[in-house]
């Protein structure tokens, strides 16, 4: 039998930075590819008229480029998580990782519009591998002292993506790059994601959970198909000329979540590992405020698409001008939520969300006005007004709602309300790109200048379309400002750090290294 001698307190020293070294390495894979979801997430509604010109997709194949992903995504995060739980984290992230970078090249070689579609979906399914892992690895990587200013950083880079996406996706599309026009918002993934992969082989550090819950797969093909059962006929009845199918179809679907419910309250008594934790929903601020993630998902969904249609299709503006248009939003929407956080809900409580519907609605309305009065000779500077008030209005919002909502929902399930919460803004988003088909595209087929004519009448249409759907947007920023007045009042500091705390616990759990 060997015996070792007890370190020096050198080599002690010389261990300590070089393990510090590793995790901080490690941070920045996870921080990268959260960077990378978020950006994928936001340049691609920037390269559609590109898309579009390039593949010949029909409208209703755009949205599912879009839409596809969202679907994808919101619903294997709770499945990711789950997953990561069992078999590890490090595991299912460099799996979600190496998926995500195929699923990128799959997109990038697209040769048909069904092609760039299936691998979009797959994308989505990837990332919701891969990033329910990161807060899980953060968490194992640092200590409780340390994550104050590591979830800062996290916060800052997810900041960065919001600003980034379209401006990344608008050069890379509009520099035409070896002649491949839109496909670079896809393949710039490629070296970015073999380097994450080999550099988290090496630094990232396993772990799983002692006691995870079960896999639910039934519940989450029955929710697939119930929402697919809305979404497929939404998106597809308008090219098909609305059949009856679309209708029986999403009739039935209130049918088909039905049965969901009752599997998941049968799950629950079984095993007591639901998807979806239903227990929750009796917790009146939950249950409104996944109502406003909804609602406001929706809202933003369609207006993304809305927006970037109407600047490159209605006024014929290029990806590079579209994109910048946008920094006045991104702008105004990052500085709205640091002030929220820090400064301006501790003082005025939920009022500081309501406001920022308010403040979003005057946007839409600002914007639906300039439309309509400044026609196809809108310039990007008239637009700034409107773009700072939707941007600062959703800082507002999406800063401090998770804290609001998590506030009176019991410490044990503080996890699971935080996934069914993430999940639902997603969902929100799908069926909001989904929406499109009736308040915006509808509107372009009825003026008979979709597809061809002179530019300004095809102008025009998308112009009045994006009229109509910013009535729509307007409406839905009303249905928010109403749920929010069933949220707390005030959230109390020593709340919102406990269930903070409650949530990392309870959504991880302690985790368990793996050598």
């Amino acid at each position: 039998m060997t015996t070792t001698a007890p370190a020096a307190p050198e080599a002690a020293e010389t261990a300590a930075p070089a393990a510090d070294r590793r995790r901080w390495i490690a941070l920045a894979v996870v921080l990268t590819a959260s960077f990378m979801d978020l950006v994928d997430a936001t340049i691609v509604n920037i390269a559609i008229p590109s898309i579009r010109q390039d593949t010949g997709a029909s409208f209703s194949a755009l949205q599912w480029v879009t839409a596809g992903y969202a679907l994808a995504f919101a619903l294997g995060l709770i499945t990711g998580g789950r997953l990561g739980d069992i078999y590890g984290r490090k595991r299912l992230f460099l799996l979600g990782m190496a998926g995500f970078t195929v699923a990128s090249a799959l997109c990038g070689l697209a040769t048909s519009p069904g092609m760039l579609v299936g691998a979009r979906v797959l994308q989505g399914a990837m990332a919701a591998l891969m990033v329910p892992q990161v807060l899980a690895i953060i968490h194992v990587g640092f200590p409780p002292r340390e994550r104050g200013k590591v979830f800062g950083m996290f916060g800052a880079v997810i900041g960065l993506g919001a600003v980034c996406g379209p401006l990344i996706g608008a050069l890379l599309t509009e520099g035409d790059l070896f002649g491949l026009a839109w496909r670079p918002i896809f393949l710039i993934n490629l070296p970015v994601g073999v380097a994450g992969i080999l550099l988290g082989r090496r630094f990232l550090t396993e772990s799983k959970a002692p006691s995870a819950l079960r896999l639910d797969l039934v519940g989450t093909a029955l929710a697939t198909v119930g929402l697919l059962m809305v979404l497929y006929p939404l998106t597809q009845g308008r090219e098909s000329g609305w059949p009856v199918w679309g209708f029986v179809s999403m009739a039935a679907s209130p049918l088909m979540l039905a049965v969901f419910v009752r599997y998941e309250r049968a799950k629950a008594r079984k095993d007591g590992s639901p998807l979806v934790e239903l227990s929750l929903f009796k917790v009146r601020t939950f249950a409104a405020g996944v109502g406003v993630q909804l609602i406001f998902g929706v809202a933003s969904g369609l207006f993304f698409l809305v927006w970037t249609l109407h600047m490159q299709l209605g006024l014929g503006w290029g990806p590079l001008h579209a994109g910048l248009t946008g920094v006045p939003f991104s702008l105004a929407c990052s500085a709205a939520a640091g002030m929220s956080v820090q400064k301006l809900v501790p003082r005025f409580g939920r009022k500081v969300m309501q406001a920022g519907a308010l403040i979003m609605l005057s946007g839409a309305l600002l914007y639906l006005w300039q439309a309509g009065h400044y026609g196809t000779a809108l310039d990007s500077w008239q637009m700034a007004p409107a773009m700072v008030l939707l941007g600062a209005g959703m800082g507002l919002i999406v800063a401090p709602i998770t804290d609001s909502v998590l506030s009176e929902v019991p410490a044990e399930h503080s996890g699971s309300a935080s996934g069914i919460f993430n999940t639902t803004g997603q969902l929100g988003m799908a069926l909001g790109l989904g929406l499109s088909s009736v308040a915006f595209f509808g509107v372009v087929d009825g003026t008979g200048h979709a597809e061809g004519g002179a530019r300004a009448a095809a102008g025009a249409s998308f112009i009045d379309a994006t009229g109509h759907a910013l009535w729509w947007v307007s409406g839905g920023l009303v249905v928010v400002f109403g749920l929010l007045f069933l949220l707390p009042r005030r959230v109390r500091a020593q709340s919102a750090v406990a269930d903070a705390a409650a949530a990392d616990e309870a959504g991880r759990e302690q985790p368990v290294l793996v050598s």
